[in-house]
C-alpha cells in the first residue's frame, strides 16, 4: 500500500464517521436514506455521462452491489433509531472487517503479511470492545440488525472489490453504482413508508443535512473503491473502519454518549492496530 493510497483510506474513514453520525441526527430514516439516494443518482449520471463506460465483466457486480447496499443503508438506519451510534457504528464494522478478511483471503486468494493479519485481528478486536455494553442492556431486535448491517458491508465490499477490478475503470464503475442505487433507494422508501405526508414532510425537513450526508458518503466510498483497486481488500476495509475513531468522538460530544476509560483504551489498541497494518505491508 503506497502512502497516497493510505492517505486516501484514512480520509475516507473520517468521512464515512461523519456521514453516519449525520445519518443518526436525522430522526425520520426512511427520509434520511431518500435524500442520500437522491444525492447518488445526480452524482452518478454525471458521472455515467462523462465518464468512459466499466468492462462488461463488471456488470454482474455493479447490480448486485447496488440491491445489497440499498438493502445495506435501510437496515443501518433502523440500527441506529433501536440502539445508540456508539455501539452500533463499531459492531457493524467489527463484523465487516472480519468478513472481509476471511472473504478475500480464501475466495479471493488475497494473501496478507502475518504482520498484517495480526494487524487485522487486532482492529476487529478494539470495534468489539467499542461496542460492548456492561450492563448487557440491548435487546435482541438491534442485536439482529447490527449483525444484518455487518453482513451487507461484508457482501458488497466483496462484490466491489471484484467488480472494481473487472471494470477497468474505478470512477465509472462508482458513478454506475451510484446511479443504480440512487434510482432504487427513494422508489424503496416510498413503499416502506406507513404514512407517504410525514415521509414527504421529513424530506423537506431534513433536506440539508440529508443532501450533505449523502454528498460526504459518495465521496467517501468512491476513495474505497479506488483504493480497492490499489491494495488487498482486507487492508482497506480494517484501515476505513478507523472512522470509529472520529465516530466516538463525534458520539460523545454530539450525542452526549458515554466514552470511558475502557473505550479510550480499545480506542488506542485500534490505532495499533493500523499501524501494524502499515508497517506489515
Amino acid at each position: 500500500m503506497t502512502p497516497l493510497v493510505l492517505i486516501a483510506v484514512l480520509g475516507a474513514a473520517v468521512l464515512h464517521g461523519g456521514w453516519n453520525a449525520m445519518a443518526k441526527a436525522i430522526p425520520d430514516r426512511l427520509a434520511s436514506s431518500a435524500l442520500m439516494g437522491a444525492v447518488y443518482f445526480v452524482a452518478g449520471a454525471i458521472g455515467c455521462l462523462v465518464l468512459p463506460p466499466v468492462a462488461p465483466a463488471a456488470w454482474p457486480y455493479l447490480a448486485a452491489s447496488a440491491v445489497v447496499q440499498s438493502a445495506y443503508l435501510i437496515l443501518l438506519m433502523a440500527a441506529y433509531a433501536r440502539t445508540e451510534f456508539g455501539r452500533a457504528y463499531p459492531l457493524t464494522r467489527g463484523i465487516a472487517v472480519l468478513g472481509i478478511t476471511a472473504a478475500s483471503t480464501t475466495l479471493l486468494g488475497e494473501s496478507l503479511a502475518p504482520l498484517q493479519l495480526a494487524g487485522v485481528a487486532v482492529v476487529v478486536f478494539a470495534l468489539f470492545a467499542l461496542s460492548w455494553s456492561r450492563d448487557g442492556s440491548h435487546d435482541r431486535r438491534s442485536t439482529l440488525l447490527i449483525l444484518a448491517v455487518g453482513a451487507t458491508v461484508t457482501v458488497y465490499s466483496v462484490l466491489d472489490g471484484v467488480g472494481v477490478r473487472a471494470s477497468g475503470a474505478p470512477l465509472s464503475y462508482a458513478s454506475w453504482l451510484f446511479l443504480l442505487q440512487g434510482a432504487a433507494l427513494p422508489v424503496l422508501c416510498l413503499v416502506l413508508s406507513r404514512d407517504r405526508r410525514r415521509f414527504v414532510t421529513g424530506l423537506r425537513s431534513h433536506a440539508g443535512l440529508g443532501i450533505t450526508g449523502g454528498v460526504v458518503s459518495l465521496v467517501a466510498y468512491t476513495i474505497v473503491l479506488w483504493a480497492q483497486s490499489q491494495a488487498p481488500l482486507a487492508v482497506v476495509s480494517a484501515l476505513r473502519e478507523s472512522g470509529v475513531l472520529v465516530a466516538g468522538v463525534i458520539g460523545y460530544l454530539v450525542f452526549r454518549e458515554p466514552f470511558k476509560l475502557w473505550r479510550a483504551i480499545a480506542t488506542v489498541v485500534a490505532v495499533a492496530g493500523i499501524v501494524a497494518i502499515r508497517v506489515g505491508g
